[in-house]
């Protein structure tokens, strides 16, 4: 009898497991709550302006048209029992809800998002930075605060309206925090009541320096190249209030200040899916502070070898290993490959370096143990991530929209969408 494979998730680690099993003698079900994959590591680029929606998200049937043990469901896990094999779905688009769907192996790959420490009241005031309904909040708001300045007249108001917090110097912040300042002076030509050269983009971490997992000297570069684009970082410091006009920050010394400013976008913090604690509630299994479940070398649920986890939802017992899309993509092709030979095999993750990148011709990067900044990293950048997504007409896309971005430092996906005349804005792809 055919096996039965259920997949929960379908970002880089589900996706690429899906994608290995397309061969085997398994029939497949990919399950997840949005209908596309989305490449996380370009939503950034969305928020600001600089790629369209559908530019870094894939249609998950478009991507498994050509599998043909493959269905895809539309549709939120809820709920697992291990002893009945079978996954609770709610959530349909026809209306269902508490549909079980039977399995006989099971994977899931739930992901992470950011963490407002407690404060989800935060996410209000601060959208973040990984999912794609965020990234779009994050675009209208600060094109919208640009369009805010040019109609204000009073000084400190319009002072507000041009001052940008990030929050976390982690490379996706260190990337968004370089993308406003960029558009800041990409947009000078386009104003006249305002300069919008003089916006402040402020850079908040708690730690003491930039892209603190890289190695020195690059969070040394990386600030310099922060502060030559305009971006002020102000490390040792802490955010301990967001709300609608300001940030307030606590310094090293325990003095707190606030600081007045109308755009926030959070990027610090991860916690795992709360996929995660239902899995180990369902299997006992343990969690770490993160709130990831804890899986053994193999990547399967301890006392359940039919049960797989990877990607940012897990820890893998005995390893230390980053929450980024090389390594969920190297755990789905190592899952994918356990099934199909039918043996648990540990799994060893094949560190081929890391990128970050800050503006045009900048960026820090650690490439098979060699560092690399500046213009030769910002290429390797581009050319990883181009090699990365999936799909040749994606690929071909971006590369036209950032070869035509480089060479007239325009931005082409600048529309702002609105609900009515002089009501919110609202996200849209």
């Amino acid at each position: 009898m055919t096996q039965r494979v259920v997949v929960v998730g379908g970002g880089f680690g589900g996706a690429l497991a899906a994608r290995g099993l397309r061969r085997a003698d398994v029939d497949v079900t990919l399950v997840d709550r949005q209908n596309y994959y989305l490449f996380q590591p370009l939503v950034y680029q969305v928020a600001s302006g600089s790629l369209s929606a559908v530019e870094v998200a894939v249609p998950l049937r478009q991507i498994m048209r050509r599998h043909r043990n493959t269905r895809v469901v539309l549709a939120e896990v809820v709920g697992f029992d291990l002893g009945a094999r079978h996954v609770v779905l709610d959530d349909l688009p026809n209306g269902a809800r508490g549909i079980e769907l039977g399995y006989d192996v099971l994977l899931v790959a739930g992901g992470s998002s950011y963490s407002y420490f407690g404060h989800d009241e935060w996410a209000r005031y601060a959208p973040e930075l990984k999912s794609l309904e965020g990234a779009l909040d994050l675009r209208n708001r600060i094109l919208l605060a640009f369009e805010a300045a040019e109609a204000e007249t009073d000084e400190a108001l319009r002072g507000a309206w041009l001052t940008f917090v990030v929050v976390g110097a982690g490379p996706t912040g260190v990337e968004m925090a370089g993308q406003i300042a960029e558009v800041a002076h990409t947009l000078r030509r386009e104003y006249r009541a305002v300069d919008t050269r003089t916006a402040r983009v402020l850079l908040i971490e708690a730690g003491d320096r930039v892209l603190g997992a890289f190695p020195d000297p690059l969070p040394r570069k990386a600030e310099r190249q922060l502060r030559s684009l305009g971006v002020t970082p102000m490390l040792a410091t802490t955010v301990v209030g967001v709300d609608a006009d300001s940030v307030e920050v606590e310094n090293g010394s325990g003095e707190r200040s606030r600081i007045a400013a109308r755009t926030a976008v959070w990027a610090a913090g991860v916690t795992a899916s709360p996929l995660a604690a239902k899995l180990a509630e369902a299997t006992g299994a343990e969690i770490d502070r993160a709130g990831r479940i804890v899986v053994d070398p193999d990547l399967t649920v301890p006392g359940h070898p039919n049960v797989f986890a990877f990607g940012d939802m897990v820890s893998v017992r005995g390893q230390q290993l980053h929450g980024v899309a090389p390594v969920a993509m190297q755990q789905g092709r190592h899952v994918a490959r356990s099934i199909r030979s039918g043996r648990r095999t540990p799994f060893r993750y094949r560190d081929k370096g890391e990128l970050a990148t800050i503006g045009r011709s900048r960026a820090v990067g650690v490439v098979k143990g060699v560092k690399v900044s500046g213009f030769l990293a910002w290429a390797l950048w581009l050319g990883v991530h181009i090699a990365y997504l999936i799909g040749f007409q994606n690929r071909v896309l971006v590369f036209t929209r950032w070869t035509f971005a480089y060479v007239t430092r325009g931005r082409g996906a600048r529309v702002i969408h609105r609900r009515d005349r002089g009501g919110p804005a609202t996200p849209t792809g």
